[in-house]
């Protein structure tokens, strides 16, 4: 007579069963201690004693149900620990009954999951390895409130989803299971039926600390513990390094494309690699931060990552998560920091990602009004449902925390504040008053915020948000959205509107030059030359620059010169600092062969110098974000598309006179009203002839005259060069 219903029998041997906890692995029934299992194919199916390996008794298969097992074990009263023997085709092995284990989460788990406020909800949600009730396995567990069954898939069940069915944890929607004999490196999903029962498609684990390489979509076991940092200096003292206060120079990097081997099949260098032969560029071209475009799993190489499916996973295209965490602290002990962007504002529509991840619209809206992103084919998240904002701050804990991660810079933040954004009329759902502004996307914002900067002392966010939306860098006390830092969108629009026009026409567009000054300080902001100023035909930096061949040169140098010399923090995509001649391509290496040439790494030589003068110059830093720092001498010189003005600090150190020239037209004997008397040293010449310039300049410096100019009381004599940057600093006796 068989032990288990007839029903439930079936659903077990279908794959369907609501609580097969309820029914596998060992129950005392009527007295008696039954046992059950789920191994379709299987001929014989044995219990052995896990402490002496003795069988205990053979399992029969159900005679409604094929592949399920069952048994008594006459001489047991009590649960205990077994293994099991299975046969097939001839072939027999051993191994751990998942349905044996209690679960692994705890009354506290469930509450804060519930809640939305779990802060470390990777130590829970995701692939674990760990001991369990004395045996050593992985722990899954996912969050799926709407399904009517969830199971876990892999190599080590044929991917069969009758296998391993997963336990339902009360109402928080979370299903978990402890798989006895798995460890690092297993390939995994979650297979799901959806409200109805529907088998949905195969979806990789939202909390999947490793993937597979694409094209292939499983995730993989990866252990977060274990690791041994050793960047402990750096972690103490890099909250100096974040103040608006100190010299913040980046260097963005897409991983994929800074450099290539090409006797390797143009392969992308590996994390290793990069740890080596980047971080030692960065470093010897004296910026302060790495940025990495987005490194977080994702499927479509076009995307450049800013279409993420694992927001826990660094991508494998470079290597294991360990050996991410190895470049890290390679950067940490260069002295640099490691901002990485970061993507909450959307995910891709893929099938074995998100979307519609338990047959409901669960980490999106299901109205597209609100869900989805017209201009990038993607879907936004629901921010006002408490498990989603988790998630999210969670993963912003993660990197921030279990990778040592200095920063995030986040992506698309203009599109997350308004719901109309890039919509038409009728196209978008208004706020609970009306109005175009996404509420729940805000309190989102300045939770991730103010949690991460409470959490994780020392770090920095930086906002890539191009409109006039108020308080982006303001604390979150005071309405603000609390970030760090902003990207300087405008100034960066601008400037190279500016730079656009041939020089006789600049003296119409000095405005253009100008302007950003009347904003300057009204955030803490960033002026970013970023990937995106070079792709989608916009053409390389060179090549925005008018002129022939050398004056394009002189072009740039001269707007690097203008741009280290304004107020901000300073961002410069890769290639950027040698003017990478052809637009950037994702799917190739940087031209490095073009430092070959005197202009090319003439360039690169001024980037350096820019940024040493930057870092050991309290002028031109200490007040980046405070109007007291900055003095116009000339801002109205448009005929002559000069501009002079003055950079000062606030602890004694001497002011910098900035003075740029965009004519081809070099200006000798031009005089330049000082505030002070003294001798003006010429620290920085955009003309040199290190930098591939014509070497026009003022022999070092020149000393003040007591004759009025620009209402300064002093003045000096100055050889203005064609289309170039001047930084002259007073020496104080």
């Amino acid at each position: 007579m068989a032990l288990t219903s007839d029903d439930d029998a079936r659903q077990l041997a279908e794959g369907r069963h609501p609580d097969p906890f309820s029914v596998l692995g060992q129950h005392v029934v009527d007295g008696r201690l039954v046992l059950r299992a789920v191994i379709p194919g299987a001929q014989d199916v044995e219990v052995l004693d896990a402490k002496t390996g003795r069988k205990v008794v053979a399992l029969s298969e159900h005679p409604q149900a094929a592949g399920v097992f069952e048994g008594v074990a006459a001489r047991r009263r009590k649960p205990f620990a077994y293994r099991l023997r299975v046969t097939r085709d001839g072939h027999s092995w051993e191994q751990g009954d998942a349905y044996r284990f209690g679960p692994v989460l705890g009354a506290l788990d469930e509450h804060l999951i519930g809640e939305g406020a779990h802060l470390r909800l990777w130590d829970k949600l995701g692939a674990h390895v760990m001991s369990h009730e004395g045996a050593e396995g992985v722990h899954f567990a996912v969050w799926a409130p709407n399904a009517r069954r969830v199971a876990v898939v892999g190599d080590f069940n044929d991917w069969d989803g009758r296998r391993n069915p997963m336990r339902r944890r009360g109402q928080t929607g979370v299903w978990e299971i402890f798989i006895p004999g798995l460890g690092e490196g297993e390939t995994y999903k979650y297979e799901l039926h959806d409200p109805q029962g529907n088998l949905l498609p195969g979806k990789a684990d939202p909390f999947g600390f490793g993937a597979e390489h694409p094209p292939r979509t499983a995730s993989v076991v990866r252990r977060l513990d274990g690791h041994e940092w050793d960047d402990g200096d750096w972690m103490q003292t890099r909250a100096e390094a974040h103040r608006i206060d100190s010299p913040i120079s980046v260097y963005e990097v897409h991983l994929g494309s800074w450099r290539r081997v090409p006797e390797d099949g143009n392969r992308p260098l590996s994390y290793a690699e990069h740890a080596e032969q980047l971080v030692g560029y960065v470093k010897d071209l004296g910026f302060t931060h790495i940025e990495l475009m987005p490194i977080s799993e994702f499927p479509f190489e076009g995307s450049w990552g800013y279409q993420p499916i694992g927001l826990y996973a660094p991508t494998i295209r470079h290597g294991t998560l360990a050996e991410f965490r190895a470049f890290v602290a390679a950067v940490h002990k260069a002295g640099l920091g490691l901002i990485l962007d970061w993507v909450p504002g959307h995910f891709p529509t893929d099938i074995h990602g998100l979307g519609l991840f338990d047959g409901t619209a669960l980490y999106e809206h299901a109205d597209k009004r609100e869900g989805y992103h017209p201009d990038w084919n993607t879907l936004i998240y629901n921010y006002g449902r408490r498990e989603v904002s988790n998630y999210l701050v969670a993963n912003a804990l993660y990197w921030l925390k279990e990778h040592h991660v200095d920063g995030l810079r986040v992506d698309a933040v203009a599109s997350m504040l308004y719901r109309d954004y890039s919509r038409k009329a009728g196209e978008w759902v208004p706020n609970e008053h009306g109005g175009r502004e996404n509420l729940e996307a805000i309190a989102f914002l300045q939770r991730m915020n103010r949690i991460a900067y409470g959490e994780v002392p020392g770090i920095l966010t930086v906002a890539e948000e191009s409109t006039a939306f108020p308080g982006v860098s303001a604390p979150t006390d005071g309405g603000g959205l609390g970030f760090g830092y902003k990207w300087n969108m405008g100034w960066m629009n601008d400037t190279l509107s500016y730079m656009h026009e041939d020089a006789v026409h600049r003296k119409y567009h000095h405005h253009k030059l100008t302007f950003g000054l009347h904003y300057a300080f009204s955030e803490n902001f960033v002026l970013p030359i970023s990937h995106d100023e070079v792709v989608h035909g916009k053409g390389s930096m060179l090549n925005k620059m008018p002129g022939n061949g050398e004056e394009k040169f002189a072009n740039l140098r001269a707007y690097y010169g203008f741009m280290w010399g304004h107020p901000g923090k300073k961002l410069l995509f890769m290639g950027c600092e040698f003017a990478q001649g052809a637009e950037w391509n994702h799917d190739a290496s940087l031209d490095w062969h073009l430092l070959e040439r005197r202009e090319h790494a003439g360039l690169q030589a001024l980037v350096r110098d820019l940024n040493t003068l930057y870092r050991k110059t309290p002028a031109l830093h200490r007040l980046d974000s405070k109007p007291e720092g900055f003095e116009w001498i000339e801002e109205n010189a448009a005929d002559e598309s000069i501009l002079v003005w003055l950079r000062k600090s606030d602890n004694g150190a001497p002011p910098v006179l900035v003075v740029s020239n965009f004519t081809p037209v070099e200006r000798s004997d031009r005089r330049i009203g000082v505030p002070e008397a003294g001798r003006w040293a010429e620290r920085l010449n955009t003309d040199a002839a290190s930098y591939g310039g014509g070497n026009r300049g003022n022999m070092g410096g020149v000393d003040s005259e007591e004759v009025a100019a620009a209402g300064r009381p002093h003045s000096i004599r100055i050889t203005l060069p064609p289309l170039s940057t001047l930084f002259f600093e007073l020496e104080r006796s």
